[in-house]
């Protein structure tokens, strides 16, 4: 897969070159909006089941975590004002291409999960670390609406093991199987689609 590793160090290069002024500015706008850092940073598991951290523009107020890992609707008390518009149109995403300059992670991959969650994994699962996590893939794009679906579940925490998880991880395997530059390039045009269109 040199051609998409290519791709990422390029794209995210331009991206990160290209983008730097609105990235200075949204980080400007979130100090001014609430207490708290720019940057949420956190750990995940990436190929060959390593730890890294991802890179977010941070959208919920400080300590959101302490109640609870998962988001519950896209309009959660713990999501601040600017974090709201941020989440809509992915823009609290764009600190990734950090990730992918760095190697840690690709456009197109299996969401790369918590290493809580991941303990849940049947051996067969794990083979999905076979490639870089992305930023989009075949199950973000069926799951973009997972925080409202979380919401409605009546315990949602069960509900994204027992349902969710495995229903993700029946798509990023089907990727795997299917994965090639140019199916890449499709998910990535239909996720722009989406966000714009949104």
């Amino acid at each position: 897969m040199i051609a998409k590793r290519c791709f990422d160090m390029v794209f995210s290069l331009i991206g990160l070159m290209l983008l730097t002024p609105l990235l200075l500015l949204i980080s400007f706008i979130i100090i001014i909006d609430s207490k708290g850092p720019v940057f949420f940073i956190q750990g995940r598991v990436g190929k060959n089941n390593k730890d890294f951290n991802i890179y977010k523009f941070r959208t919920m107020r400080i300590q959101s975590e302490s109640k609870g890992l998962l988001t519950l609707g896209n309009h959660d008390s713990r999501i601040t004002q600017v974090g709201y518009f941020l989440r809509r149109y992915k823009i609290d995403e764009f600190p990734q291409l950090l990730n992918i300059l760095k190697g840690d992670m690709s456009f197109v991959g299996p969401r790369p999960e918590l290493r809580y969650y991941v303990n849940f994994y049947s051996e067969d699962d794990l083979r999905i670390f076979e490639v870089r996590p992305g930023i989009t893939g075949l199950a973000s794009l069926k799951y973009r609406n997972e925080v409202e679906l979380l919401k409605a579940a009546e315990n949602p925490e069960e509900f994204f093991i027992k349902t969710i998880i495995p229903d993700k991880l029946k798509y990023n395997k089907a990727y795997i199987k299917r994965r090639n530059f140019f199916f890449d390039l499709k998910l990535i045009f239909i996720t722009i689609v989406k966000v714009v269109t949104k």
